[in-house]
């Protein structure tokens, strides 16, 4: 981890411990707990898609069978929720590494084609199976617990998923500065050239693709638990897109970028209410403003920005 990671970590340490002094009501905290949860899904996406260049289209289906996984196992077959969140996301890893091989074998467009596809069919198999899922109206879900603790405070919740946001922002960031990291850069550039250097690109692949969906599951679950409801419309298209401008947004292949991307992605809305009708024409304009003007998204644009501003002086 180079010295500006590192610097980069302990400010959003300190970020993440100042915020529950700042946040004033459970309405301010469901944001903050939204805004980890999304930014969490997005590190993952950000390694697949930023650092192994391999879109996907499909992650809200991973996040809505996580979420679904821990509604039917503790409310149906009375599940403790932290093992129906850790069979949701074995249920999930499985999934993942079954499509993952023929999926990751196409390229550009139709690699996006193949996991919105795969996306689709999650969320149609999620509509349909009324038994199961309670079909469009969605399910309930039992509060969350762990050897009998219950977070039912908002500032519990808070913790959760802002540990967990923290623990997957180091872990990404020890990853990319290891050997598997310097291979996905290489598998980025041209595969063909990363296979020539001995990389086994179809496994590296297969690995990000494997673990970013288990970390949509993960938050999926928890989402689930947080809300204490969850419908369809979480595994549904707009959802997966909503994930990718995240990323890119943000600034692919960059750890904060995609927590930076979550952050404004989920707090914009709420900001633009203001503007009542015209709230999407405004929110459309920010985004098409901030990517004219930072093409290589937020962060990664900023630090360029600050970089030659300084090598001017």
């Amino acid at each position: 981890m180079s010295a500006g990671q590192s610097a980069g970590l302990g400010l959003l340490a300190v970020i993440l411990a100042a915020l529950p002094f700042v946040l004033d009501n459970p309405y301010h905290f469901e944001i903050a707990i939204l805004v980890c949860l999304n930014a969490t899904v997005c590190v993952g996406l950000n390694l697949l898609i930023g650092y192994a260049g391999q879109i996907s289209l499909g992650h809200a289906g991973f996040f809505a069978l996580g979420g679904y996984a821990s509604a039917i196992l503790t409310l149906s077959y009375d599940w403790p929720p932290l093992g129906a969140l850790a069979a949701g996301a074995l249920g999930v890893a499985v999934l993942a590494h079954v499509v993952a091989r023929p999926i990751l074998q196409l390229k550009g467009h139709y690699l996006a084609m193949g996991t919105l596809g795969l996306g689709v069919i999650i969320s149609i198999a999620l509509n349909r199976e009324v038994e199961l899922t309670g079909g469009p109206d969605g399910t309930i879900v039992p509060p969350f617990s762990v050897l009998g603790w219950m977070p039912f405070e908002s500032l519990e919740w808070y913790a959760i998923t802002a540990g967990l946001m923290f623990v997957t922002v180091w872990l990404s960031l020890n990853l990319i500065g290891s050997p598997i990291g310097r291979a996905l850069r290489a598998l980025h550039g041209s595969e063909v050239a990363a296979e020539t250097l001995g990389v086994n690109t179809a496994s590296h692949k297969n690995l990000l693709f494997v673990a970013s969906a288990v970390l949509a599951a993960v938050c999926g679950s928890l989402y689930a638990h947080f809300s204490g409801f969850i419908t369809p419309t979480e595994g549904a298209f707009h959802h997966s897109i909503e994930l990718v401008t995240m990323v890119v947004l943000g600034g692919m292949a960059s750890v904060f970028g995609a927590v930076v991307g979550a952050a404004l992605l989920t707090i914009a809305p709420q900001v633009l209410t203001v503007f009542h009708d015209y709230e999407s024409i405004v929110f459309g304009a920010v985004l098409m403003g901030m990517m004219i003007v930072l093409p290589r998204g937020l962060v990664p644009g900023l630090v360029r920005l600050v970089q030659s501003v300084g090598f001017g002086r």
